[in-house]
C-alpha cells in the first residue's frame, strides 16, 4: 500500500533533518542567512514541521495542531533541542495518522484552498514527500555553504 512507502519516506527525510540540523558545528549558523539566501536552514527546518503537521497531522489525523506559517519563517535563534524535539513530533504524527488513512481515504478529494485544482489525498501526500525532499536539499547546501568558522 502506499501508505507503507510514504511512511518511509517521510521517516527517511525526517531523519536526515535531523542529521542536517546537527551536523551544524556552530548552532547559531542555522540562522544564517545572507545575499541569494533569504531562508535560514532554522527557518526551514520549522517549515517543514509546520507544513506536515497542518496537512497531515491536522487535516487528516485531527490532531488540534494549529499552524502559525508566519512564525514558521520570523522566528529566529529556536534551540536545536527544540528543533530536533518538534522533528521527533512530527515523526510519531506520521507513524501515527498515515497508517489509518485506507485506499478509499487516499482516492479522496484533497483541496488546500477552494480555489485549487482538483487533487486526490495520495497525490498531495506524494506532494509533501517532495516539498520535504526539495527543502531538506537547500538545507543540505546551506550547511555546507554557510556553516564555516570564518
Amino acid at each position: 500500500m502506499l501508505t507503507d512507502t510514504l511512511i518511509k519516506l517521510f521517516k527517511r527525510d525526517l531523519n536526515k533533518l535531523k542529521d542536517e540540523v546537527r551536523a551544524y558545528t556552530n548552532e547559531a549558523n542555522l540562522w544564517l542567512v545572507t545575499e541569494g539566501i533569504s531562508n535560514s536552514a532554522g527557518n526551514l527546518s520549522l517549515h517543514l514541521v509546520g507544513n506536515l503537521n497542518h496537512f497531515i497531522g491536522a487535516t487528516l489525523g485531527n490532531s488540534g495542531y494549529v499552524r502559525r506559517r508566519d512564525l514558521e519563517f520570523s522566528l529566529k535563534n529556536v534551540p536545536r533541542s527544540e528543533m530536533m524535539r518538534q522533528i521527533d513530533e512530527t515523526l510519531i504524527m506520521i507513524e501515527t495518522v498515515l497508517p489509518q488513512l485506507s485506499d478509499t481515504d487516499l482516492e479522496k478529494e484533497y483541496r488546500r484552498n477552494p480555489f485549487e485544482d482538483y487533487m486526490t489525498t495520495e497525490y498531495f501526500l506524494v506532494h509533501l514527500t517532495t516539498h520535504l525532499t526539495y527543502h531538506l536539499g537547500q538545507i543540505n547546501y546551506h550547511r555546507r555553504l554557510l556553516d564555516t568558522d570564518n
